[in-house]
């Protein structure tokens, strides 16, 4: 721990031209006293710190001292491009990694360039979790991430509904959807709880997937998890496996999957413009890509996928009388029911 406290000392100094012990306390995250004495104990081991006193003093390399430190390790290099994300790289357990990525990075460049990561900083900032959604972190997620970095095989139990299945996994890459984690994996052995039903693809997708290459995995919330335990066995990753082309192929797939009902509406032209904000996407481009011409009073009829009347009833109120549903009859009855409370309340006295 002290070895690469001092590195990242090292590493510090060299990539500015003097820091206080204040502001390295600070970046390592010790008090001023540490600081201190892993100066003394960088100039005892022949690295030129030299400590300057009064107001504008501090802590400097002398000599144009240059460590040669600077080779990024494969876990600095991988966090190094993940460092736009740092509340993921924190949750995964990577933020050291990346830290330390970003200072050998900071000595290599130029000093006119060496404010880059900063300027950057404050220029751009992703935040991943929806609005008023307090973000948790699974306490699985940095033993998942461990082995999806070191391909190793996991055996995992799963939460479904009130009971749990056993699995064995070959992770092979994590998704941060909306503030919620999920692994991709591919299932080598299930051990059944008692009492359960093969249980099929976990959220969001399900099914074997729409191509052939992608058969055989599966995608898992991390915060159903109930215990991961990783061991040293790795697999052979298949190198024809692509991330990204997988998730969006089960993401698309979960959202068909949940639209197993229909409805006929008509709509207005105000009311087509703003289907795609009040439903689901794909239920939204189903229905459009079928849209007839509008009639001699400009409304357009459509069938539109929904995922159920209750779900239908909570999207389409937010159409106003832009919308009229002309099926299902319990679903129009629902509907002027609706219209008829609302006469009562805003109706003329």
């Amino acid at each position: 721990m002290r070895a690469a406290r001092l590195i990242k000392m090292v590493l510090l100094l060299q990539s500015r031209p003097t820091m206080t012990a204040a502001e390295l306390a600070r970046e390592l995250e010790v008090s001023e006293r540490t600081v201190t004495r892993d100066a003394q104990a960088l100039s005892e081991a022949g690295v030129p710190v030299y400590a300057e006193r009064g107001r504008a003093g501090g802590y400097r390399l002398i000599g144009g001292y240059r460590t040669r430190l600077t080779g990024l390790a494969r876990g600095e290099a991988e966090a190094l491009f993940l460092s736009g994300v740092p509340g993921a790289l924190r949750e995964m357990g990577l933020e050291d990694a990346a830290s330390a990525a970003r200072l050998k990075v900071s000595a290599a460049l130029l000093p006119s360039l060496r404010d880059a990561s900063r300027t950057a900083a404050q220029r751009f900032h992703l935040d991943a979790p929806n609005w008023f959604r307090e973000p948790r972190t699974p306490e699985s997620l940095p033993a998942v991430a461990d082995a999806v970095w070191d391909d190793r095989r996991i055996t995992a139990r799963y939460r479904r509904g009130r009971d749990e299945v056993t699995r064995e996994l070959e992770p092979y890459g994590l998704v941060l959807k909306a503030g919620v984690w999920y692994l991709c994996a591919r299932a080598t052995g299930t051990t059944k709880a008692a009492g359960t039903a093969d249980d099929g693809l976990e959220d969001p997708g399900s099914g074997s997937g729409s191509g052939a290459s992608y058969r055989g995995y599966r995608v898992y919330r991390i915060d159903r998890f109930a215990a991961v335990a990783a061991g040293e066995e790795r697999f052979a990753r298949d190198d024809g496996f692509d991330l990204p082309a997988f998730w969006a192929d089960r993401a698309e797939e979960f959202a068909r999957s949940l639209l197993r009902s229909e409805v006929v509406v008509r709509l207005t032209a105000r009311g087509l413009r703003a289907l795609p904000h009040a439903v689901d996407a794909p239920a939204a481009r189903a229905a459009l890509e079928h849209a007839p011409a509008p009639d001699p009073d400009g409304w357009v009829t459509v069938t539109l996928p929904v995922e159920s009347e209750e779900v239908a009833h909570g999207q389409l109120t937010g159409l106003g009388p832009e919308v009229e549903v002309l099926a299902p009859g319990t679903l129009r009855e629902r509907f002027a029911r609706d219209a008829r409370r609302l006469a009562e309340l805003y109706g003329a006295p």
